[in-house]
């Protein structure tokens, strides 16, 4: 039987109560994560998925949308644990997913380091080491736009790169479902390009708005947010107006 369970990761940094929704795609033979939270995340996973009844250890694959921190910072603990679990990655993001690239998150934080006025100064260092922390894993199965596998009813592999250039995002068309990663958030209810801050190309992430709408969507699932559902087209063509 084919399913899709969002799970509900609530953690506290300090500074309030927060969220992510990493997601498990199932079928007889797949268990399929979409992306695995931050760094010493696996047991608050391993809590949020035995609240839905799901057993991590039955995990066949991880999908990383992209290789930020919050995405793929548990991704080490996970193949030590399980270490039959796949690895899959856009061709584009593979080298930073295994490290053979430097972090483009990295990159980013240190070149607007100098920019930091002084109060940010030692936030913004620190900001730093939690990238350079985050350990690399080999990625077994490299993906593009278009591919399609038979995993869970059928996942079609949709490239939204700007948040980062090899940013994917995941479409099941059996369930008219789009899992976004980071190229959508909601934000006070609506959908928008997520974290505009840490997007590297905007332009890049509206086009890969406007692509969506090839799709036929009845929710998204917002790795920052939750599930969105509604007028999917009007809310997409809403954000090409806005930015």
């Amino acid at each position: 039987m084919d399913n899709i369970v969002v799970l509900d990761v609530n953690f506290n940094f300090g500074y309030g109560e927060n969220i992510i929704y990493p997601v498990i795609l199932q079928d007889e033979n797949e268990m399929i994560l979409v992306d695995c939270g931050y760094a010493d995340f696996l047991s608050i996973l391993e809590e949020a998925a035995c609240k839905k009844d799901i057993d991590l250890s039955k995990l066949t694959k991880i999908i990383i949308t992209h290789h930020d921190h919050d995405h793929m910072g548990s991704l080490a603990a996970i193949k030590q644990k399980y270490p039959n679990v796949q690895v899959v990655a856009s061709e584009k993001d593979a080298p930073y997913v295994s490290g053979r690239l430097k972090s483009l998150r990295l990159e980013q934080a240190e070149q607007t380091q100098v920019m930091l006025p002084p109060e940010q100064q030692e936030s913004g260092k620190a900001f730093q080491n939690i990238l350079r922390s985050i350990k690399n894993v080999e990625v077994d199965i490299t993906v593009k736009d278009g591919d399609y596998f038979t995993w869970c009813g059928g996942i079609e592999v949709v490239e939204t790169p700007g948040h980062m250039p090899g940013h994917i995002s995941i479409y099941l068309k059996k369930f008219k479902v789009l899992i976004s990663g980071d190229a959508l958030a909601i934000e006070n209810g609506n959908l928008e390009i997520a974290a505009p801050q840490f997007t590297l190309d905007m332009v890049e992430a509206k086009r890969s708005v406007s692509k969506l709408l090839k799709y036929d969507i009845e929710k998204i699932i917002c790795y920052h947010g939750g599930e969105y559902q509604g007028n999917i087209s009007d809310a997409l063509r809403n954000i090409e107006n806005i930015f």
